[in-house]
């Protein structure tokens, strides 16, 4: 497809403002209402804008992208030719974004038309669509044709065209409400072609011998038991030993267990004792010599409090985890941007719970999640949100200690500076005794250690002069306050001299 619409437009100011009324595409309003970017960082042209405040733009593979001044979103084309076909033939395709191909022919008809009808009553559109469609050279295609192409390219908004604030960094949501796969399905799809391949005796070691596709195969074989996989199971997880300790070792000994077969110890022991790692993560299994019945309570009690059978149940950082694993890294990206947008705008429960729940809430993980996508703007995000909901001052000052690494290394120093300030604040003013011990452990020492990390990296920027010699302060105060062992622990590499007063 091509824009070849649009330079028409562009060169012809009649057929200009034919498309701005009544077909509302006009090229004067390209201005957004706010600053926006795609979450891939992808290049994203404003070509045209609408009455209501939406903008059309242009993303690097020419589909066109509409965002409305809602915080709605969503592909509507393929090219700026298409998506004028949709415009022009559909003039009221607001109204038929619920529409789907699936709803046949009559009722897409029909509800077309009475949208048609309501346009008439304020304005003509029939003479107007046909010079409009003759002198752009758009086909003329049937409404129920029209409404595939606009439910087509609905469905490819995400995860390449997530659109984000781009000052806040949340996402807009979809323009539509058509039901998409969920994310293990999309994930695990690759999973099971290698689970059928290895059933059918193929491909065994090619599939072993990749972590990625490895971990796929076992999950899939998680959801989909069958008493003939043990053999490709114990393949499996002789492989998977040599990654150490991961989550699909551990499901994989608890596959192999469940089978309730004795002559599986030794194996499952070998597999045990190959790093201290995998010694710590199989513990309590039962040792060579047990019974096989005795490894499948095992197995049973392992799979009934971490696997089971449903992938839904799944936490979403599983899955985000082995889309990355596969390379799926924009729908790994899009997937915790919502998480984090759930938690951040939609009030996701944190505040007020017990301290295990935290532990395990997902805000803990996420900024560990965006650094592994390489997404430091979202990773700072949810680190920032994650310091500011810490009820206890020793969470809250490793809270804020991990955020100034990240600052620093995002080369936000003025920031990763200021969250240095509010750090010493609470330890000076802790507000309960959870700090009593900080100047004894490695806390204390990992804390002289940033001040350090970020007067190396601040003392070329003579803006910072001042900030730099105050953290360069505090940091020589800070170590005066620890213990022997403490301050002999912390990493001796040469300082910058603070810039002259």
């Amino acid at each position: 497809m091509t824009d070849h619409a649009l330079r028409l437009l562009q060169e012809n100011p009649h057929l200009a403002e034919l498309a701005a009324f009544p077909f509302n595409f006009d090229l004067d309003r390209a201005d957004h209402v706010e600053d926006v970017r795609l979450a891939s960082d992808g290049p994203l042209k404003p070509i045209a804008g609408d009455d209501t405040g939406g903008t059309y733009f242009v993303c690097a593979d020419g589909s066109v992208l509409y965002a409305d001044s809602e915080g709605s979103a969503g592909i509507i084309g393929d090219s700026v030719d298409e998506a004028l076909e949709i415009l022009v033939g559909l003039p009221g395709w607001h109204d038929c974004l619920g529409l789907a191909p699936s709803d046949g022919e009559e009722k897409i008809l029909a509800e077309i038309a009475e949208t048609e009808e309501e346009i008439r009553e304020y304005y003509g559109i029939d003479a107007e669509r046909d010079e409009l469609r003759a002198a752009l050279g758009l086909p003329e295609r049937s409404p129920v044709e029209l409404i595939g192409m606009l439910h087509s390219a609905l469905l490819r908004t995400e995860p390449d065209f997530l659109l984000l604030n781009g000052v806040e960094g949340g996402a807009y949501s979809l323009l539509d409400r058509h039901p998409r796969p969920p994310l293990w399905e999309t994930v695990l799809e690759r999973g099971r072609a290698d689970l059928a391949l290895l059933r059918e005796g193929t491909s065994w070691d090619e599939v072993a011998r990749d972590r990625a596709r490895r971990a796929l195969a076992l999950r899939a074989a998680q959801y989909d038991r069958r008493d003939t996989d043990l053999a490709l199971l114990r393949h499996l997880l002789k492989h998977e030993a040599e990654a150490s300790m991961t989550d699909e070792l551990r499901l994989a000994a608890v596959l192999v267990g469940m089978h309730g077969l004795a002559e599986d110890l030794p194996l499952l022991y070998e597999v045990r004792e190959t790093t201290y790692d995998t010694w710590c993560g199989l513990g309590g299994m039962p040792e060579p010599g047990a019974s096989g019945e005795e490894l499948r309570e095992w197995a049973l009690g392992l799979d009934d409090s971490l696997f089971g059978t449903d992938p839904s149940d799944e936490p979403l950082l599983t899955w985000t985890g082995l889309a990355l694993e596969q390379g799926m890294d924009e729908l790994a990206r899009a997937a915790l941007i919502r998480l984090l947008d759930d938690i951040d705008f939609g009030g996701r429960r944190y505040d007020g719970m017990p301290p295990k729940s935290r532990a395990a809430h997902p805000l803990r993980a996420l900024p560990y999640a965006f650094e592994e996508l390489g997404d430091s703007f979202q990773a700072l995000r949810a680190q920032r949100l994650y310091s500011r909901l810490q009820d206890t001052a020793q969470d809250r000052v490793s809270a804020l200690l991990t955020l100034a690494r990240m600052e620093r290394e995002g080369h936000q120093l003025r920031e990763a500076i200021c969250t240095l300030a509010r750090l010493r604040d609470t330890l000076a003013k802790p507000a309960d005794d959870t700090l009593r011990h900080w100047r004894g452990t490695n806390l204390g020492a990992y804390i002289v250690e940033e001040h350090h990390e970020v007067v190396r990296a601040a003392s070329a920027d003579a803006s910072l002069a001042e900030e730099v010699r105050e953290v360069t302060r505090a940091a020589a105060e800070i170590l005066a306050e620890l213990s022997e062992a403490a301050r002999a622990s912390v990493r001796q590499r040469p300082i910058p001299e603070s810039p002259a007063g």
